[in-house]
């Protein structure tokens, strides 16, 4: 019986990965990136705001760094958010620089308020006379306004309806200094709370301690 010939098997390297290896620590971030990084957590804020650092998306760009907040009155949270700094050296379609910013700002608020139909053009407002108030150099804004309204069912039917209002937004930074961007964020979320912004003559505190000791109510 003559021998089965086996036939040979060729690898084909894989186009994704380089096939030489080294090992090390990744590049430093671009000084630009490490810049903008630092003025994105103010050393203070207003008493009512809470700062922290939360992780930042991955895959928006090949930099990015971020911070939440969340807004009080006494013991009662008004409204939470987030603010995102994306930076790609070489931009992205749509953006104005190498530099974006995404926020996000989510409050409860009274049905009434919420079914105003002028509620979406004087929500974005709020955000755009922060950023000018603030001097916040910028361009390329754009964004959405969303009204959500819940209701219980079932065992929950007894549950009040409540609304909230929902903002997301997007903006170029022309500077790499954010702060005044921060602090429009801030004042953004105050309002979206009930709480007017603070006059220009009076300073904003440091941040308060975070409340990680506070116990969960389930």
């Amino acid at each position: 019986m003559p021998p089965i010939a086996t036939p040979l098997l060729r690898a084909i390297p894989n186009p994704t990965y380089s096939s030489v290896m080294t090992l090390g620590e990744p590049p430093a971030p671009p000084a630009a990136f490490r810049r903008a990084l630092e003025t994105l957590r103010p050393a203070e804020v207003r008493p009512e705001i809470e700062l922290e650092d939360i992780p930042a998306p991955q895959r928006l760009a090949p930099y990015s760094g971020a911070v939440g907040a969340s807004v009080y009155r006494e013991d009662d949270e008004l409204a939470v958010g987030r603010l995102i700094m994306l930076f790609d050296p070489d931009g992205q379609r749509g953006w104005e620089g190498p530099f974006r910013l995404v926020a996000y700002v989510r409050a409860d608020m009274e049905p009434e308020i919420t079914s105003d139909p002028l509620l979406g053009p004087v929500a974005w407002s709020w955000l755009t006379e922060a950023l000018d108030s603030h001097g916040a150099n910028y361009a390329a804004a754009g964004g959405t306004v969303t009204r959500a309204v819940s209701e219980g069912f079932g065992n929950k039917a007894e549950d009040p309806v409540t609304t909230e209002l929902e903002l997301r937004a997007s903006w170029s930074p022309l500077d790499e200094d954010l702060s005044a961007h921060v602090a429009a964020w801030c004042d953004l979320m105050c309002l979206a709370a009930g709480i007017p912004p603070l006059p220009p003559d009076v300073a904003a505190l440091h941040p308060r301690p975070a409340r990680r000791e506070d116990p969960k109510v389930p």
